[in-house]
């Protein structure tokens, strides 16, 4: 063919579009910036299965770090003013999705960006602290995955009552309402419900870490007490001294994650915390393929375990009846 045959039949070929689909195979594919923003601190074990869960499900939809997304991870440890730090860092990122965990977390980056798509994980009360218009349309920018409703009170004071039948008071360990990571959502609920129970509430506001013994102890002063961790930032990254203290002072706990009884807490009954995780990736997969959080709605847990460790109930002198054990996904020995 000659040579001037050839160019001629290239340029029509390119002009008629038969060559887009080579062409394209060719162009590197876009890489979209994801940053995960979490309250805990990096070498927390929690953090890391939590991370763990959400980098599997990524990549079962197609979406691997370092390859079509590029993930930004920063650790707040527990630390309320590096969370507000960190949320304007990332802001300033300008990344495609923010994922955040826990109400503090969502509150500073919610107060930062109006504009960046936010999905948040663990948070309990997403339209009283204003991340939302409502469940099932979130309305802004901000959607997410809830952990645990105020309601679940009821059922730790059943779980409590079930364990010491003698139960004549429960106290409720909790942030203040004043503080950034709030607390009073599940302080109305105790409030309300211990007295229907049959049981004296007791409510301990902490707001620092010398006030974490101080409450334990103020808890232990009068017999018959049982005890509630409510969820909380603060007190999960102090959760070493938190069980400590109460295994001191003998305190039959309930607490609202099973990661606590692996810690050595004697009973947890709440959310499976990764499982949250692997589904705030298909809200990222959606919301890059085009989708607004404000169409997404926020996703209420389907899933609850009841996780009971054997050996801190016989440290306490606690026989725990066999229809509890009965009914546990998991029991330490």
């Amino acid at each position: 063919m000659q040579r001037r045959k050839f160019i001629s039949l290239v340029g029509a070929a390119a002009a008629a579009g038969a060559w887009p689909l080579a062409t394209q195979a060719q162009q590197p594919q876009q890489t979209r910036r994801i940053a995960v923003l979490m309250s805990l601190a990096f070498d927390d074990p929690v953090a890391q299965r939590e991370v763990a869960a959400l980098q599997k499900e990524l990549q079962k939809l197609g979406l691997q770090d370092g390859h079509n997304i590029k993930i930004e991870y920063r650790w707040a440890g527990g630390d309320l003013d590096r969370m507000r730090t960190l949320a304007k860092e990332i802001v300033d990122l300008q990344c495609d999705i923010i994922i955040t965990r826990a109400t503090p977390m969502t509150k500073a980056v919610a107060r930062a960006t109006s504009t960046i798509p936010v999905v948040f994980v663990q948070v309990s009360d997403p339209i009283g602290d204003g991340f939302i218009a409502n469940m099932a349309r979130p309305g802004g920018n901000v959607t997410g995955f809830t952990n645990i409703e105020s309601s679940m009170v009821g059922k730790w004071l059943e779980i409590l009552k079930e364990i010491v039948p003698a139960l004549a008071r429960v106290a409720l360990i909790y942030h203040p309402p004043t503080s950034p990571a709030g607390g009073s959502y599940f302080l109305r609920s105790f409030e309300t419900i211990g007295p229907l129970s049959g049981l004296q509430p007791i409510a301990l506001a902490i707001d620092n870490v010398a006030q974490i013994e101080d409450a334990i102890r103020e808890a232990a002063r009068l017999p018959g007490t049982g005890l509630i961790v409510s969820p909380g930032t603060f007190i999960l990254a102090h959760r070493d001294l938190v069980i400590g203290s109460i295994a001191y002072h003998r305190l039959p706990t309930i607490y609202p994650f099973s990661f606590w009884p692996h810690r050595g807490g004697l009973i947890s009954y709440g959310t499976d915390s990764p499982e949250l995780f692997r589904q705030a990736a298909s809200y990222v997969d959606r919301i890059l393929k085009g989708a607004k959080p404000a169409d997404l709605p926020v996703q209420a847990p389907t899933k609850f375990e009841l996780v009971i460790n054997l050996k801190t109930a016989k440290a306490l002198g606690l026989n725990m009846p066999t229809t509890l054990l009965d009914r546990a996904d998991e029991v330490i020995e």
